[in-house]
């Protein structure tokens, strides 16, 4: 009979041999069930992909969650990229001349195939481009496969593996259709214990534990992930520009860095679009400094919906949907706009 994870646990939890492996993302829902794994009594590991485009909050929440419940420590998985930026960097320098690009500009975009240490964007000079809704290829080479090769199949060598993961069946009618449970390709299972939660089952377990969410909740973002996401809303890139100027600072440099690693000599973090800003200058392309101008400003005289805004299908594709959803939620349940957002104290 083949290995069934539920008749294991059902049987003996305790003396299953069984792994657990919680996926924590330092979002509301993954830290819920990474409280849930210790109430479960069962040893786990944890596991968290760092992108490389996260925000301070994030590291830091991750980083003390162990200290802050007693559980264990969560451990850090990061992509990389050096083979495809090997791989691209050779043939820039074999086919690029062919097709008659400049010596100049092929020496400096070979330059760059250097591998940063940042996974964010080393893929996206390995690709040549910033991901983007038609090609969604961040999440998985960036989470997925980081987790699978770094954990999931050492673990596999000692016995079967359960992915204990946080999806919420109300946060999207996408995720309402995942079932509970499921085999993954990589020979591990996949359990969704909170799919029937609400937003507010999932604030009431952190109170539980007295541990105060993620900061960036406080600051109005509706996620936690990469900051900012490339789905992300114009509000949440409104906020992201007022309160972490840095961080569109950032992303400005990275556009100019894939932008002359790629033949084209333009790449934009948000799907290529006509700016919005210029009516003026047609073609041209708008980047993240742009974006982030026209994201302050109100429907009226500058109505545009872009790329970015809700649409149905929006959002992450992962198999194992690592990413967190936004979802439109009654805040004075966990937290608000105004909170402290002290890591140290407990939500109110």
């Amino acid at each position: 009979m083949p290995f069934d994870p539920r008749r294991r646990l059902a049987r003996d939890p305790a003396r299953s041999s069984v792994q657990h492996l919680i996926n924590v993302s330092g979002g509301k829902d993954s830290t819920a069930v990474y409280l849930l794994a210790l109430e479960s009594g069962l040893p786990f590991r944890a596991v968290f992909a760092d992108t490389g485009n996260e925000h301070e909050s994030t590291y830091a929440f991750i980083d003390r969650l162990a200290q802050r419940t007693g559980g264990p420590a969560i451990e850090t998985v990061r992509a990389d990229f050096s083979r495809e930026l090997a791989r691209h960097r050779a043939y820039i320098l074999r086919e690029w001349p062919k097709q008659g690009i400049p010596d100049a500009i092929v020496a400096e975009a070979a330059a760059l195939h250097e591998p940063t240490g940042n996974p964010f964007l080393d893929l996206c000079i390995s690709k040549g481009r910033f991901p983007s809704a038609g090609a969604r290829f961040c999440t998985e080479a960036l989470k997925g496969l980081p987790i699978t090769f770094q954990v999931v199949f050492p673990m596999l060598r000692h016995g079967p593996v359960l992915q204990w993961l946080g999806i919420r069946a109300a946060e999207s009618a996408r995720r309402a259709r995942h079932p509970r449970w499921n085999r993954h390709d990589s020979g591990s299972f996949v359990w969704r214990p909170i799919f029937d939660w609400s937003v507010q089952d999932v604030w009431a377990m952190h109170r539980r534990y007295g541990l105060a969410p993620n900061p960036l909740y406080a600051h109005g973002m509706g996620r936690v992930g990469c900051l900012p996401c490339i789905h992300c809303t114009k509000n949440e890139l409104r906020l992201i520009a007022e309160r972490f100027p840095e961080h569109i600072d950032r992303i400005e440099r990275w556009e100019a860095i894939v932008s002359a690693a790629n033949k084209r000599g333009v790449s934009t973090f948000f799907a290529a679009g006509t700016d919005p800003m210029d009516a003026g200058r047609p073609g041209r392309y708008a980047d993240i400094r742009t974006i982030a101008d026209w994201s302050k400003t109100s429907r009226g005289g500058r109505q545009y919906t872009l790329f970015f805004e809700r649409q149905p299908g929006g959002g992450c594709l992962s198999d194992l949907t690592l990413c967190e959803h936004e979802e439109n939620e009654d805040t004075s349940n966990g937290v608000s706009d105004d909170q402290t957002a002290d890591i140290g104290s407990p939500s109110p």
